[in-house]
């Protein structure tokens, strides 16, 4: 990744916001030329600070979905037993984040799903029929007032 100034601090979080507007758009606000954001916002996508553009989507227009956010802590396993899980996690749909944690939870789960019926065949796939999992433990989500990936950026 290269270095970022206060014209790619500014450029990212305009695209933080809003990654639909126009070049021209950004460019205004930041205060350079429609030419100049266009080969900024081109490397940072190319060097990896901008991984990915993505629709964030209303589960209430598509029908609803249940929000799951689960504990995994394994009871046995070394390094191979860790790696095979993230790459299980990453491959399931329904798991919209997975992150590995210290502590005495081993995995934290970010999980959507269509009602119960469809939590309960993941776990009885995935965690279940996991030898290595110890317990896991999992909390429901009645309401989401805040979502995203929003990352705090402050130009110099």
């Amino acid at each position: 990744m290269s270095e970022i100034d206060n014209f790619d601090i500014k450029i990212l979080n305009e695209l933080q916001e809003n990654s639909r507007q126009t070049s021209e758009v950004i460019a205004e606000k930041v205060g350079l030329s429609p030419a100049a954001t266009q080969r900024r916002i081109k490397k940072l996508r190319e060097d990896g600070t901008i991984k990915k553009e993505v629709a964030i989507l209303c589960p209430k227009s598509l029908g609803g979905r249940t929000t799951l956010i689960v504990q995994v802590c394994f009871s046995c396993g070394g390094a191979a037993t860790i790696e095979t899980f993230k790459q299980q996690m990453a491959s399931v749909p329904e798991v919209q984040q997975c992150y590995y944690v210290t502590g005495q939870t081993d995995f934290v789960l970010i999980m959507t799903v269509k009602d119960m019926k469809d939590f309960d065949r993941i776990t009885r796939e995935y965690l279940f029929s996991n030898p290595s999992i110890g317990r896991f433990e999992t909390i429901v989500a009645i309401d989401t007032f805040k979502e995203g990936f929003k990352i705090p950026l402050e130009a110099a």
